[in-house]
């Protein structure tokens, strides 16, 4: 596999685990389209530091629930880029509340976001991929898919459809050389999770429950992203937690 010439799309790439995950592909070689949804600012930031290391950078905005948006952003980066051949469905939003009280309109952006959103991308990027006989999808599920969470309904649903929809796309395309994977971040350190930091009770009580006693970092998802990216020729359908131990 020549790597110079590998072009990954990541999905909200503009801060946190997409961050990360867009600065080691490109580290690794890779040439990236870093999407966002409202960050440009950030999203630029991270373009100019992939240019720094010397690839390609497009910074392209897009609403990953919203299918003529993806398509357009596919046709884009292809053109712009000269196809795609790793796809990380990293776009996710946050939306709490109990089943009684989330509103509906926080339902569906959560849901659009994180599940639909990936079959959006897939939808258009699974044929670019089957055209050059190669392709990696890696799609970047959560602990609360796997466990759940009191307030998370939305967002474990999501999740937890993310891993469904990857064993089932996994086995829909593993004899055309694309191989597709869920990674399962735990506690991190994001700007998600950035209101339990400030509350050492909170905090504390998040970290009695991981072995290795402390949160991960977003680098530590994104080197088994590039892994599964440029290693894992032979890992498909598998779900594979980063968890520090969380999930034992």
């Amino acid at each position: 596999m020549d790597l110079e010439k590998k072009v990954a799309l990541v999905t909200g790439a503009a801060r946190g685990i997409g961050r990360a995950i867009a600065l080691d592909l490109a580290g690794q070689g890779a040439d990236i389209a870093v999407n966002y949804r409202s960050r440009e600012d950030a999203a630029n930031e991270v373009a100019e530091k992939i240019r720094e290391m010397g690839r390609q950078a497009l910074p392209v905005r897009a609403d990953v629930g919203d299918e003529e948006k993806v398509k357009a952003m596919v046709d884009r980066v292809d053109g712009q880029l000269g196809g795609i051949d790793i796809l990380v469905n990293n776009a996710a939003l946050h939306r709490g509340g109990r089943v009684q009280n989330i509103a509906l309109e926080d339902w569906d952006l959560v849901l659009n976001t994180a599940l639909k959103g990936a079959f959006h991308c897939c939808r258009h990027i699974i044929p670019i991929m089957i055209e050059r006989k190669w392709g990696r999808v890696i799609n970047i599920s959560s602990f609360a898919g796997l466990r759940g969470f009191p307030g998370d309904t939305a967002y474990g649903s999501a999740k937890a459809g993310l891993i469904g929809f990857t064993k089932s796309l996994a086995k829909e395309v593993a004899k055309k050389n694309i191989t597709v994977n869920a990674v399962v971040p735990g506690f991190l350190k994001t700007d998600m999770t950035a209101p339990l930091f400030n509350t050492e009770d909170k905090l504390k009580s998040e970290l009695t429950r991981i072995p290795m006693g402390r949160p991960g970092e977003p680098y530590e998802i994104a080197e088994l992203v590039s892994f599964l990216a440029f290693k894992g020729s032979y890992i498909t359908g598998a779900v594979i937690p980063v968890d520090g131990g969380m999930g034992m």
